[in-house]
């Protein structure tokens, strides 16, 4: 995949529109963003509070993320169609990483910001998929797409941390593996950026990699 902003390409038989090779990690700062939404609100951005949302999960009930305000919550942008989110899911970081971080107390929750009539929108299509991985945290619908604008989300997976004062720590990809199979890592290491930020996390180090550049496909709002 060459590195351009935008591509089409056939992935594992599938045609994906709007996919996103990553970059090398950019140096994140303490600022507000001047980047806004369609509706003038502002991008979450490290280091500034995360924006607070209210999505009902695949069951119909509605979860805050205020309710987890004194806990470090990861969000994982989700579309069941995607074929980096299956790679990721099926052979590569978010295969058993989710599990084995909520086994140690992290929140972690999913968020399909497809609208309805694109690709991947659709409980059931989702509730599918999160069975199919083994996914045994949350998947929220934001078929709307407002949350996923106000953080950003670009690409699935997308991936962000908040840490327990709900002050966003770490945006952009899962690892630095391009392919979403973890076969590819730029410099011929795989690094997984959220684990390293979440490690930093728990044992009070200042977190090295804040953002990076997200891949896979584009969100489909």
């Amino acid at each position: 995949m060459n590195a351009i902003s935008m591509c089409a390409v056939v992935f594992g038989g599938l045609l994906v529109a709007g996919c996103e090779r990553g970059t090398p990690p950019e140096g994140a700062a303490f600022t507000t963003t001047t980047a806004a939404t369609g509706s003038g609100q502002a991008v979450a951005e490290v280091g500034r509070p995360a924006p607070d949302f209210s999505l009902r999960d695949l069951d119909g009930k509605v979860m805050n993320l205020r309710d987890y305000r004194g806990k470090t919550v990861v969000l994982e942008w989700f579309n069941p169609e995607c074929p980096f989110v299956r790679a990721s899911h099926t052979k590569a970081s978010l295969k058993s990483f989710p599990s084995a971080q909520i086994a140690k107390g992290v929140v972690w929750l999913a968020v399909n910001s497809s609208a309805p009539g694109n690709n991947g929108h659709g409980a059931a299509k989702t509730a599918e998929a999160r069975k199919r991985y083994g996914m045994t945290y949350p998947v929220l619908l934001d078929e709307s797409g407002e949350t996923g604008k106000r953080y950003g989300a670009t690409n699935t997976p997308h991936m962000f941390v908040i840490d327990r004062q709900g002050v966003l720590v770490y945006k952009g990809a899962i690892d630095n593996s391009p392919d979403g199979e973890g076969e590819s890592p730029e410099g011929g290491k795989l690094v997984n950026y959220v684990e390293a930020a979440l490690d930093a996390l728990a044992a009070g180090r200042p977190i090295a990699v804040k953002s990076t550049k997200a891949y896979g496909c584009g969100v489909k709002y």
